[in-house]
Order: C-alpha cells, then sequence, then structure tokens
C-alpha cells in the first residue's frame, strides 16, 4: 500500500469532532472501533468533552500525544480546511473527510476542495472525500466510516470493494455481506480531491489477502491510471470487476472523422477494459455474481462448459446462453457419455447438458456420479450444476457437492434455484460459489472465461508489448486535414499499405498519371475543406480509359465547387483500382479520458449504420489486434460466404497494430486518423482512402 498505508491500515486515529452521542454521525465512528476490537490508539478531538467512552479526549489537534497516521474528520464544512491545516502541521499522514459542502454544492465548494487539496499536498498528508462514508479495513479492524453496513458483523474476506457512490456502494456492501463474500475493504472515495478510486482501488489490490477487487464508478477522471490500474492487476491475478453507469454520455469532441463519431465515451470504456481483463457488470446483483465466481474458482484452461442438471428445460437455457457469451457446450466424449449412461436412468440424457431427472431426489448419490464423470471429461474446462430443491435432501446436497469440491481440480459453480439460506452459507463457507439464476449462473462462468483467456494472453503478450513504441513521427506543422500524400507517406512509414496514387491538377496530368499506375483507375477530389468525398460527390470508380478520366477529372472538380464554393482545390488524386473481398474500417482517435484509441470495424459507407465496431487502447499488439477481429458481430465476412476466400487476418491485425503504434507514437496533435475503406482480400489489406486530421 506503500503512500496509502496510513490511510488504509493506521495504528492510531484521531477522531475530529467526536461525539459522546455515539449513535450520531459524529459518534458513530468511535464505537465502531471500539465494537470490532480495533488494537490501535483512539484519540477523540472535542473541546467539549474531557472524555468519550472511557477514553481521554483533546480540545485540539495541538493537544494530541502524537501525530495521528489517520484522521477521521467530522466537523462542518467551514471548519474542515482549518482541521486539515492544523493536522498537516502536527504530521498527521491520512484523513478520512466525512463533511459535505464541498464540489457537490457548487462553484464556492469547489473551490474551497481545491484549497483543501493544495493544503495536503503541502503537508504530505493523503486525503479520502470529501462528501464520503469512510472507509473499512475488516482485516485490522479499522472501521472509519459513519455508514450502516458496519452495523453487525464486518468478516473480513478476499474482496476488496471501492465505490464513489456512498448510498449505492453501502447497498451493494450490505448485498456482498448477505452472500458471505467477505469484504476485506470497503472504501467510499466520495469527492476524490485526493486519493481517487484508482490509487486506492490499486493499494487494496496489492494486499495479499485479497483475492478480488470489485468497483462501482460514477465516472473516470483519470483514464491512464485506470488502464495501468488494469494493467497491474493483470500482472499480479487478481480479477477486477466494474459496474460503471452513464453508459450514453456523448464524447467530448464533436467528431470529423468515422471513428471520432463512433467514439462515444461508453463504448471506449467498454473496449480499453474488456482488451485488459476486466469485467463489466451492469448492476449490483450482476457484480456479486461475477465477484463471488472470480472470488471462489479457479481459473480455467478454456471455455468448454459442462452442465449438469435436473431439468431438460433448464439445460436447454443454459446452452442458449453460453453460445451468446462465447462459451463453448463440450461434445462429451464416447467414453463419457457411456459412463454416464451406467449411472443415469434411461429416460434421463447423456449429451450435453446432461439430465439426471427427478430420479437424483431418491437417489442424490446419482448427482455426485454425474458430475464427478462430466468434469472428468477433457473437454469441459468449467461446470455448472442446476437444481430447483427447495428443502429435501438439503443435507445430503450440502454433503455431495462438498464432495464433488474434494475431488474435482476444475472450476464449477452451483446453481441452486430455490436452496434454503442456511444451505447457500454452508457451501459458500466452504467456498462453493452459489447462484440463484441459470442464466446469471452462465454469465458468471463466461466472465471467468474471459479473465482466465485474457490473463494468459497478457502474460504471452509480454514480450511483443515491449516492442510497441515507434519513434515520434515528424508531422506536418498546420493543423487541420493533412494532405493526402502526405498523410501516405506518414501512414508508409509505420507498415500501413496504401493503395498507390499520384496528385493530378488538370486532366491531362490525371491522364497521365492514370496510364503510369495502369487502367482501371479511381479519381477523388483532393481538398482540405473536403473531408468525406464521397458527400461531396467527389469519387469517381472503374475509369477504364483517357476520355473517362478526362471527364471525371471535370466533373470532380465542377461537383466540390457546387458542394462548397469556397474550397480549396488542390486537384485530383488518380489510385489504381484495389482490390479485396470485405471493406473494413481502421481508425484512432484521442480520447479525452483514455487518450489515443484505435478501432476496427465494418466499414464503408455502412460504418455508421451497423457500428460494429470495437475499440481497444493504443498501442495494441498484433494478438490483440486479432482478438478484436474476433469480436466483430461481422467477423463471418472475414472467414468467406457464399464460396468467397478467406481474407487474410493477419495482414489486417498488422495493419490494426501499426495504426495503433503510430497514433501512440504521434503525441496529442493526432486528433483523429480513418482509413475507410481498408480493402481485405487473402493476399493482404490495403487502405484505399484516409483521413488524418491534426490539432
Amino acid at each position: 500500500m506503500n503512500e496509502l498505508q496510513a490511510l488504509l491500515s493506521p495504528r492510531s486515529i484521531a477522531i475530529l469532532g467526536a461525539s459522546a452521542d455515539l449513535n450520531k454521525v459524529n459518534g458513530r465512528a468511535l464505537r465502531f472501533l471500539l465494537e470490532k476490537g480495533y488494537d490501535g490508539k483512539i484519540f477523540p478531538v472535542n473541546p467539549k468533552y474531557q472524555a468519550i467512552a472511557g477514553l481521554p479526549c483533546y480540545p485540539d489537534v495541538a493537544a494530541l500525544p502524537e501525530a495521528p497516521d489517520l484522521a477521521v474528520i467530522a466537523v462542518p464544512a467551514a471548519q474542515v480546511l482549518a482541521v486539515v491545516r492544523e493536522l498537516g502541521q502536527h504530521g498527521a499522514r491520512s484523513a478520512v473527510i466525512f463533511s459535505s459542502g464541498f464540489a457537490e454544492m457548487g462553484e464556492s465548494g469547489r473551490i474551497l476542495e481545491q484549497e483543501l487539496a493544495a493544503t495536503a499536498i503541502r503537508s504530505g498528508m493523503r486525503l479520502c472525500g470529501p462528501n464520503c462514508l469512510g472507509l473499512i479495513n475488516a482485516f485490522d479492524r479499522v472501521i472509519a466510516t459513519f455508514g450502516q453496513f458496519a452495523e453487525g458483523d464486518t468478516p473480513p474476506g478476499p474482496v476488496a470493494f471501492v465505490t464513489q457512490s456512498g448510498a449505492f456502494g453501502t447497498a451493494i456492501a450490505a448485498l456482498a455481506r448477505r452472500r458471505s463474500l467477505g469484504l476485506g475493504y470497503f472504501v467510499n472515495t466520495g469527492n476524490e480531491c485526493d486519493a481517487d478510486f484508482v490509487q486506492i482501488m490499486r493499494a487494496v489490490l496489492d494486499d495479499t489477502r485479497i483475492r478480488v477487487g470489485a468497483g462501482y464508478l460514477e465516472g473516470v477522471r483519470d483514464g491512464r491510471g485506470l488502464r495501468e490500474l488494469a494493467e497491474h492487476a493483470l500482472d499480479i491475478g487478481k480479477p477486477l470487476t466494474l459496474t460503471k453507469v452513464g453508459r450514453t454520455a456523448a464524447g467530448a469532441r464533436a467528431a470529423a472523422s468515422h471513428t471520432g463519431a463512433l467514439a462515444g465515451a461508453d463504448e471506449v470504456f467498454e473496449g480499453v477494459i474488456r482488451g485488459l481483463g476486466v469485467t463489466r457488470a451492469r448492476n449490483e446483483e450482476h457484480m456479486l455474481d461475477m465477484v463471488e465466481v472470480l472470488g471462489r474458482c479457479t481459473l480455467p484452461e478454456g471455455r468448454g462448459l459442462g452442465i449438469v442438471t435436473q431439468s431438460g428445460g433448464a439445460g436447454v437455457l443454459m446452452a442458449d446462453r453460453a453460445e451468446e457469451t462465447g462459451l463453448q457446450v463440450t461434445q462429451l466424449t464416447p467414453q463419457t457419455r457411456e459412463a454416464l449412461a451406467r449411472v443415469i436412468p434411461g429416460f434421463g440424457t447423456t449429451g450435453n447438458p446432461v439430465d439426471v431427472t427427478g430420479q437424483f431426489v431418491s437417489d442424490p448419490e446419482l448427482l455426485f456420479d454425474s458430475v464427478r464423470i462430466v468434469m472428468a471429461d477433457p473437454g469441459v474446462h468449467i461446470g455448472v450444476v442446476w437444481l430447483q430443491l427447495m428443502d429435501a435432501h438439503v443435507d445430503k446436497l450440502v454433503k455431495i457437492f462438498n464432495k464433488i469440491n474434494d475431488i474435482v481440480n476444475k472450476p464449477w459453480v452451483v446453481c441452486w434455484v430455490a436452496a434454503p439460506e442456511d444451505a447457500l452459507r454452508q457451501l459458500r463457507a466452504a467456498g462453493i460459489p452459489v447462484l440463484r439464476g441459470a442464466e446469471p449462473a452462465v454469465d458468471a462462468v463466461a466472465a471467468l472465461a474471459r479473465y482466465a483467456e485474457a490473463r494468459r494472453n497478457w502474460l504471452a503478450d509480454a514480450p511483443a508489448r515491449a516492442a510497441l513504441k515507434l519513434p515520434a513521427p515528424a508531422l506536418p506543422a498546420a493543423p487541420g486535414a493533412v494532405a493526402s500524400l502526405e498523410g501516405q507517406a506518414l501512414l508508409q512509414s509505420c507498415g500501413v499499405a496504401t493503395a498507390a496514387a499520384k496528385l493530378a491538377k488538370s486532366a491531362d496530368e490525371a491522364v497521365v498519371a492514370a496510364e503510369a499506375l495502369g487502367y482501371p483507375v479511381v479519381l477523388k477530389i483532393e481538398s482540405p475543406d473536403i473531408l468525406h468525398k464521397t458527400e461531396a460527390k467527389g469519387v469517381a470508380l472503374n475509369l477504364k480509359d483517357a476520355a473517362a478520366v478526362r471527364a471525371a477529372f471535370e466533373r470532380l472538380v465542377a461537383n466540390a465547387k457546387t458542394y462548397k464554393a469556397d474550397a480549396r482545390i488542390a486537384g485530383v488524386l488518380v489510385q489504381a483500382m484495389a482490390q479485396g473481398e470485405v471493406e473494413l474500417v481502421i481508425g484512432l482517435k484521442r480520447d479525452p479520458t483514455f487518450g489515443p484509441v484505435v478501432m476496427v470495424g465494418l466499414g464503408g459507407v455502412l460504418i455508421e449504420v451497423f457500428k460494429d465496431v470495437v475499440f481497444r487502447a493504443a498501442p495494441v499488439t498484433e494478438a490483440e489486434a486479432l482478438r478484436m477481429l474476433d469480436e466483430l458481430k461481422s467477423r463471418v465476412l472475414l472467414d468467406g460466404v457464399r464460396g468467397k476466400p478467406p481474407v487474410d487476418r493477419l495482414a489486417l491485425a498488422r495493419m490494426v497494430s501499426a495504426v495503433s503504434r503510430f497514433g501512440a507514437a504521434a503525441g496529442p496533435r493526432l486528433a483523429e486518423l480513418d482509413l475507410n475503406p481498408v480493402l481485405a482480400g487473402p493476399q493482404g489489406a490495403t487502405a484505399v482512402d484516409w483521413l488524418m486530421l491534426l490539432d
């Protein structure tokens, strides 16, 4: 935890504004510390009292016998700045600020909050808040909160939960406790005037007692920090699950390119975290399903799913969901099916999903044998066991699940729809994840499989990532659209294959260029004021002779002047007709949160219709670029349809990686870059049109 050690694991705590009424907001933290058995020093501070709860009470910070590791500040907002200043002068190392009345209240509060942060920086203190519920470190019984979640038992466990919302975060924490997930840490970051979500999550993940991190986000201030957090989590092998609201937020920049137009805040967020192995949870229950499985299961070696159920209908439902989430419903080997046939009644099903029927009600051992056999199949990497029994044979079933857990060395999940609460507690105490719904169970194991794959890929890609950096390119000095030939030279310098092109300033020059390139050719208007040539009727295709080229030149120039009378026309670009089976777009955008992000998707004029695109933070390796292609809904087109040959995926991946490397090296002046279309075929991929915008 290093610099946040004093905040998260203090050995002494001062409570500023402590109340003798231990049920008030400014008294609850003291009560919780005493009740939970915090074994560090506690210093109540309030000039109204000489003692509180049997502890000496100090009139002010200057009277404290030593500088506390942590100060809990529960005084009115108007007093907070002075208190923090006094704490800094006294040598305090950190503070949790409950007080509200800062940036959430408007401009005056924002200014006060900035002064607060500056004061803390000058003194070397770290702050959590203001306007926060505080934190809990259940391992060390640090209960620096006034939240209701601290009431009752707060047993430590392998989950760290960090939330930007106090009330909603508390609700999630309460639900986690009902599932016996065990929150080792609960931290509400509040207004984040100093320590933010990213810093705190990284610190708690570094605690060896934590196995999985979960977080609730309302906004991302530090995109680069979030990316580095996710990378660190992959490095140390600790899954991270995030719920982020604000899915429909628009991007901060009015985009001129297709890439920019499609790069909404949420689309970029989704792509960046997915590429880094972070699970995106839709809501609180979905988050806890993910945490339960990620925190209790070992990692699978593949996507093969084995399903054992007492209901054929439930099995089909889960199989359908498995296909939708990218899992593979394993085709069991003949040996596995033969072994199942020896234990399952003839009216059951020995294929996957396996239906043991209601017969196991009278013979619970039937379930044990069936799960054991299925999980031993070499193609099964993860298992889900579904049943709906309520009170019948509960004790026997709990024993059977424990027996299964003792012998099965692959991850598996119980989906017990109507399980009694006591049964759930017993299984979870044994480390067995138990979920309530068929589809949620499949979603959770799919997340586990994706994380396992992301972790393997991350480790395997390490050498390639180390070689991604390019030298900064020499960009043109003028802002705006880069001339096509200048852009082409820049793209070619980083390894992007582009269609040969020549600039013609007259119809005669266009004919000479066409004959040099070879017919048929394409003509495109060249103007820094016309970014989208098709809209201006500035493109002529498949020109097969000199007469067609001359006529097209004159027509394109006239169309450009009609489209924009004051457009600066540099001439007409002449290109050889390129061939390809599939049109794609490859682009790059400078995102205000994450910096350069690369995109690949279905291209041509249909890109903004179907919006089938995938984003990643740049730069990416060729292997990661291949995985981006696999995420496209239209990926089947790359494999060839209706007799067409498959395209060269590796060539596409190399181009995506090259664009991402160029974007990362170019720096903040490169605002947007579009290669659209990129024509992909069996022999490679070629960019035939490009748009580069500089700030």
